[in-house]
């Protein structure tokens, strides 16, 4: 059976750890795959100890699932955060200096789920307060470019067995520019480690002054423009897209996004040709197994699709914490953050009619202060029916995506999102702009509702017909429904990670079997 929706339709303790010398690693509990493999994951930011953006999620999420598979473990920096985060560091490694690079310690973390995480210990480098890129108040750190080719530069010795921590990876795997430096070090020390790097926003790119070539180690080669140079700069994301074997994104849409001039920052054509060479693909993130509406701890009670008792106890917290007036009018949420990028100001475009049509919106999110103070006034001139909470805190926004019935997340561009993933698994309707994930992950009057313009009379339309959807709970059920059986989490999503894995490794192997 099928209804018709306008153009979509939907078919029925912080105590300070101990650091001490370990004479070895204690053994972590593998699956019994039969062609497991050794896996280093390089990210600048892990949901478990420190997070500023989605790469934290799926760098704390994607390791844990390919675990099922191969022995995978984490390096990551030791901020304060991190050695502060009241877990046991154990050093089992040491790297010296090189170049403007310091020498550090390796450390080990074992998680209670077993995850082993290596943390790059220097704290000259990154045990200060702030962000893992900045000091707070919107400075990046002026010596991020060594900070980061620091943890680059460990990988790599990682990869080659000389960091004296009794493992070394088969296989590395980078994340965004922090680590993008990661590959070009292993492929300077003649290493046939294969290595994957990940973009996850194209926007960042760690762009640096040509003269800190000598600063970071790079050889003369690093500067030529079909490897970091960029428009007289060099770009540590560049590097890792440059010199890894293969190169991903967070979704096939954004992965053919980034190959034009619209999407492309300025790298388009060098992604075109990583395209054109096969050594470019999107592969679409996930969420871990805590979104589960019936047994999440944050929610003020659980629900399911057979009982949406939980759903409405849910919004009416959310009423209450935010001062909407306490009515079953439908619930739109914002949880994002306040940045351009994320549409912010095409929400304010429509929040007027939304309430003109008996809607309330609640926003949770911070970031650019100018944005942040338009929500604050929008919610000054519609008391009782918008509200905003600047900041962002995890119960509260896993309250909002289980009590509203739908989520905004008009983004000019997204490489995934997961914040409508975990939308339609609290069978919250996410109305989003067909861009990058949002449009691989929604089904547009099944799962959710898409727009096509980044204009305010795209968004109004659409978010017209979810109010009419609204009206007729039947149809309005069997969405919220849909929505919750999507089911985008990393068990199903690793798969193609695999696939990706063994072909460089099988590649590897040939390699070396051909060399006389």
């Amino acid at each position: 059976m099928s209804i018709a929706v306008n153009a979509g339709s939907i078919r029925l303790s912080k105590t300070q750890p101990a650091i001490a010398l370990s004479p070895r690693p204690l053994l972590q509990v593998r699956s019994t795959h039969d062609d497991k493999k050794k896996i280093l994951f390089v990210t600048s930011e892990l949901t478990d100890l420190i997070k500023t953006g989605g790469l934290a999620d799926v760098s704390a999420a994607l390791p844990r699932a390919l675990g099922a598979l191969h022995d995978v473990r984490v390096l990551i920096p030791g901020y304060a955060q991190v050695m502060r985060s009241g877990h046991s560091i154990r050093v089992v490694g040491s790297l010296s200096a090189q170049a403007d690079l310091p020498a550090c310690r390796i450390g080990r973390m074992d998680m209670p789920d077993g995850l082993i995480i290596y943390v790059l210990i220097c704290p000259e480098l990154y045990e200060r307060e702030g962000s893992p890129y900045g000091d707070g108040h919107g400075n990046d750190w002026p010596d991020n470019p060594i900070r980061f080719a620091r943890l680059g530069l460990a990988a790599a010795e990682i990869a080659a067995g000389t960091a004296c921590i009794r493992w070394a990876p088969d296989l590395v795997h980078a994340h965004d520019w922090p680590a993008g430096l990661t590959p070009a070090y292993m492929h300077w020390r003649g290493l046939h480690t294969p290595s994957v790097f990940t973009i996850h926003n194209l926007a960042y790119q760690g762009n640096i002054d040509m003269s800190l070539r000598r600063s970071l180690g790079l050889p003369h080669e690093a500067s030529g423009p079909e490897r970091m140079e960029f428009y007289g700069k060099l770009s540590l994301l560049k590097a890792g897209i440059a010199y890894a074997n293969h190169v991903t994104t967070v979704s096939a849409t954004y992965a053919e996004e980034i190959t034009t001039e619209e999407f492309g920052c300025g790298m388009e054509g060098f992604l075109r040709m990583k395209a054109r060479q096969g050594l470019l693909s999107g592969l679409l993130n996930g969420i871990d197994e805590s979104w589960e509406p019936e047994s999440d701890p944050h929610l003020v009670r659980g629900f399911s699709a057979r009982n949406w008792d939980g759903k409405v106890a849910n919004a009416t917290y959310v009423r209450e914490a935010f001062g909407l007036e306490l009515d079953g009018s439908p619930l739109f949420a914002v949880v994002s953050r306040l940045v351009h990028q994320k549409g912010v100001d095409l929400t304010l475009g429509v929040a007027e009619t939304i309430v003109r049509n008996g809607g309330q919106l609640a926003i949770l999110g911070q970031g650019e202060p100018h944005i942040e103070d338009e929500v604050r006034e929008l919610a000054r001139r519609y008391p009782g029916r918008i509200a905003a909470h600047i900041g962002f805190n995890e119960s509260d926004a896993r309250r909002l995506f289980a009590g509203s019935d739908f989520l905004l997340m008009p983004s000019r561009y997204e490489p995934c999102g997961l914040s409508q993933m975990y939308a339609q698994r609290y069978a919250s309707l996410p109305i989003a702009r067909r861009t990058g994930g949002l449009a691989d992950s929604i089904e547009d009057g099944v799962t959710g509702f898409l727009f096509d313009e980044t204009s305010v009379a795209s968004y109004r339309a659409t978010v017209l017909r979810a109010l009419e959807v609204h009206r007729r709970p039947q149809l309005h059920c069997a969405m919220r429904c849909r929505a919750m059986a999507a089911g985008f989490f990393w068990r199903h999503a690793i798969a193609p990670y695999d696939r990706l894995y063994q072909r460089l490794l099988g590649e590897r192997h040939e390699v070396s079997h051909s060399i006389p």
